[in-house]
């Protein structure tokens, strides 16, 4: 939810999907419908009171910076929880997204201390790792005087983006990734797939390929899908700039580059940081992403990703790729596709380039590369906290079993599932009645679950960015992708233009020290 942390808020209003229009990445700032209200479902008590004279923390504050939302989140719920359980004070400060890591890398700098914790996108850990601001938290992770949580418990993609360098330093929460959703009863229907086999030469399936993807696209792209006699879209995409439309790039184009042979190698050359974003495969996703958006609203390039989720919960599209919150989303009052969405693990391609071996590689199958593409939002901890351990305490809180069982359901706390006690079994030890006491359509949460279980267990996984200018990097590679979608620019000259943005930033912030970077982040 650029997702996923993953954040939303409630708003007591008919149903609508919005969004701030240039958050930084990550899914959503602050998604407003009417679902169920904040604490209609309320996470269990974990830990008790302490007893007078006995409190761990007594007289201790522990301040953390969050996103704005509706009654201070998912942690103003344990607020209470958390002060009578140690004596310490929680101050919650609430800003945007935009200003989130501004105001703690400046205190950060500063040796100022005046946060002790922060909600961190998983890409700031370059920054912050590098620069020796925050703290690991292996010493306190099997110290009994905490909250109990299990690193092992996480699936194994989402898992690598809680340490660096061999330390631990977020503490899960949010566990973000991008799968494929699908209208059910279209794909099921028999006039659509005798159509469909009619006109394409083979059966209408779950696309397994980007090319089938286009294919059904394509195919419903201007029919009536939501029975109000008005023509419907066959996708729907945001397109934006600034509204993280480069995070779907990246899910997208993972295919085209990863693959058996080249695992890791997507944005920079490891032995010299040459940029590898103008490659044959880059540029052939693009061109393909830019073929797509025929089969979409006009208004869609101007979309931010609250428009493009509001136009796929009213039947208006038969495809998208996003984020888990959209699973969620469409469980809610308002949603015109409770029942009818499915989803799938992101398609892939028959061949991808191999930038490794400077070739095209055939694959016998479909080659399909998961993601953890967003911010899988959690908690880090500043070096220059004056409550260290109190500040654990309360974010291991919030990462105990019984609370994050909750948060994955409910839908408005964005917080998206990626624990084995998430999952239905066989996959893992979930429970079908707490996601149909949530509201979910039974099938709708089966297919869910599977494909975020799928995507976060592919032995291929994209390869997050996790070093210093992260964001400098992505905001380039945004702007050059919108020129390409508005016909400004042919995707291979975008391409080239987003290289020589990225070798820019890389001999600003120091080549040497971005390559030592960019290989600790990807474990060479």
């Amino acid at each position: 939810m650029n997702g996923r942390t993953s954040w939303m808020a409630m708003l007591a209003a008919a149903f609508a999907v919005t969004a701030l229009a240039a958050e930084p990445p990550k899914k959503r700032e602050a998604y407003k419908t009417s679902t169920v209200a904040i604490g209609d479902i309320v996470p269990p008590r974990v830990v008790p009171p302490c007893k007078p004279g006995r409190c761990p923390f007594a007289g201790q504050s522990v301040t953390m910076l969050i996103v704005k939302e509706s009654n201070e989140g998912a942690l103003g719920e344990l607020k209470r929880e958390f002060e009578e359980a140690t004596g310490a004070k929680l101050n919650l400060v609430q800003l945007s997204h935009q200003d989130l890591f501004p105001h703690f890398i400046s205190d950060l700098t500063n040796r100022g201390g005046k946060y002790d914790a922060a909600y961190a996108g998983a890409w700031w850990l370059g920054e912050l790792v590098t620069g020796d601001y925050i703290i690991p938290y292996d010493k306190y992770y099997n110290d009994p005087r905490f909250p109990k949580w299990r690193v092992e418990d996480i699936l194994p993609a989402p898992r690598s983006l809680l340490s660096y360098g061999g330390k631990k330093y977020m503490v899960a929460n949010d566990h973000d990734g991008q799968v494929m959703y699908y209208r059910r009863d279209l794909l099921a229907d028999r006039q659509h797939q005798a159509a469909f086999r009619q006109k394409y030469g083979y059966p209408l399936d779950v696309p397994k390929t980007w090319a089938q993807f286009r294919d059904v696209a394509e195919y419903f792209n201007g029919k009536d899908l939501n029975g109000d006699t008005t023509p419907d879209h066959g996708l729907s995409m945001h397109l934006k700039v600034g509204a993280q439309g480069m995070f779907h790039f990246m899910s997208f184009s993972a295919p085209f580059v990863i693959g058996p042979d080249n695992p890791k190698m997507y944005w920079f050359d490891p032995q010299d940081m040459k940029p590898l974003i103008e490659s044959p495969g880059h540029v052939r996703a693009l061109s393909a992403l830019v073929d797509l958006v025929k089969f979409g609203p006009k208004d869609m390039i101007n979309w931010d990703l609250g428009q493009s989720w509001d136009h796929f919960l009213g039947g208006r599209a038969a495809l998208t790729f996003t984020w888990g919150d959209l699973g969620a989303l469409a469980q809610q009052p308002g949603s015109k596709i409770k029942g009818k969405i499915a989803s799938a693990p992101l398609p892939g391609t028959t061949e991808y380039y191999s930038v490794a071996q400077r070739a095209w590689v055939k694959t016998a199958q479909p080659n399909i590369v998961g993601n953890t593409t967003g911010g899988s939002w959690a908690g880090v901890i500043s070096k220059f906290s004056k409550a260290p351990e109190a500040t654990y305490y309360l974010l291991s809180l919030m990462a105990s079993k019984e609370k994050s069982v909750v948060y994955s359901v409910r839908g408005w706390d964005g917080i998206d599932p990626g624990r084995t006690y998430h999952f239905l079994p066989p996959d893992g030890s979930g429970q079908l009645k707490t996601y149909l006491d949530a509201g979910w359509d039974e099938v709708d949460v089966r297919d869910y679950l599977h494909a975020y279980f799928e995507n976060f267990n592919n032995k291929l996984q994209f390869p997050y960015l996790r070093i210093p200018g992260t964001y400098s990097y992505w905001q380039a590679l945004d702007v050059h992708l919108a020129e390409a979608v508005a016909g400004q620019l042919t995707p291979e000259v975008a391409l080239k233009a987003a290289a020589v943005d990225f070798d820019e930033i890389t001999i600003r912030l120091g080549r040497d020290q971005q390559r030592r970077a960019y290989r600790a982040s990807l474990g060479f």
